[in-house]
């Protein structure tokens, strides 16, 4: 009985984790906790879909090990907190997070499955912006989300480092400044140089924002900053040269733009456009490689 309330907590903790690419139950432990720091409501629906999420994985029994992970957490709760925040405790939100999250559970599994198996994408938070959009399109909102998100325009004492503690919160929906704080603090905790990336993509992308004729208070609320942050934390994981997360962070704010131009909330799609290009690109230059010089074995050209 011991053992089952441990490994479940360790599945919930990692599930909160794993919105920031990491497992690690400390850091899930602050992630919630600077959910709550900005909002209860908000710290409510985050945990409805978390546990809902990795509660039917256990009841679907699949491998208890991805449970424990947290690899059936972090898109449910991501919907949780997207849902509580577009319908605004109204009382649907909270049955639609309970569906929206088991939903995402059989999909996240194929996703696992497709990468492991067949040697496809990873799929990162692909399930959370499926349902995401779908939630939108439901609500009437798609293409709103950014106006329901942006924070108050007064910057305060802040500053520029506010806007790129807003630009790591946002990865949650957080536009508090302490918020993001709380989560750089977390990712510090389990991995220094994925906390370091973070705060290079989130600034870079608010640099970019301003470059590109936002409004002073709009690029430092941190919309632009998540994207980037979270594509520089995921490849600086894969890859240790500072080339593929620059890469990526480029990228990130490249189709960040594209989904602006067509009116459409990007949520995390940019983040995960950004990766899988940067691995499909390494996927094709390794099998040029291969065809060039046959005499290479593959894993010398990876």
């Amino acid at each position: 009985m011991v053992a089952l309330i441990a490994a479940s907590l360790r599945a919930t903790l990692n599930g909160a984790s794993q919105i920031l690419l990491q497992t690690h139950p400390g850091c899930g432990l602050l992630v919630l906790v600077a959910i709550g720091l900005q909002d209860r409501a908000l710290l409510a629906g985050a945990l409805v879909g978390l546990l809902a999420g990795t509660g039917f994985a256990w009841f679907c029994s699949y491998p208890r090990r991805d449970i424990e992970t947290g690899l059936y957490g972090y898109n449910a709760t991501l919907l949780g907190l997207l849902i509580t925040l577009v319908l605004d405790g109204a009382p649907l939100a909270w049955p639609l997070i309970l569906v929206a999250s088991m939903l995402c559970v059989p999909l996240q599994r194929r996703l696992l499955e497709g990468m492991r198996r067949q040697d496809r994408l990873p799929g990162f938070t692909l399930p959370f912006v499926l349902l995401g959009w779908l939630t939108l399109g439901l609500c009437g909102m798609l293409g709103g989300l950014i106006e329901a998100r942006l924070p108050e325009p007064e910057i305060g004492g802040w500053g520029a480092l506010g806007g790129m503690l807003r630009g790591i919160g946002q990865v949650l929906f957080l536009s508090a400044p302490a918020a993001g704080l709380c989560l750089l603090v977390a990712l510090c905790w389990a991995d220094r140089n994925a906390a370091l990336w973070a705060l290079c993509g989130s600034a870079i992308g608010i640099y970019a924002a301003l470059l590109s004729g936002a409004a002073e208070s709009q690029a430092l609320a941190g919309l632009a900053g998540y994207n980037p942050a979270l594509a520089a934390v995921a490849l600086s994981q894969i890859h240790r040269s500072a080339l593929f997360p620059a890469l990526g962070i480029a990228l990130a704010i490249a189709a960040r733009l594209a989904f602006e131009q067509l009116g459409i909330a990007p949520l995390t799609m940019p983040f995960i456009l950004a990766c899988w290009a940067v691995a499909f690109g390494l996927r094709l230059a390794r099998q040029h490689a291969r065809r060039t010089n046959p005499g290479i074995p593959p894993s010398l050209s990876r």
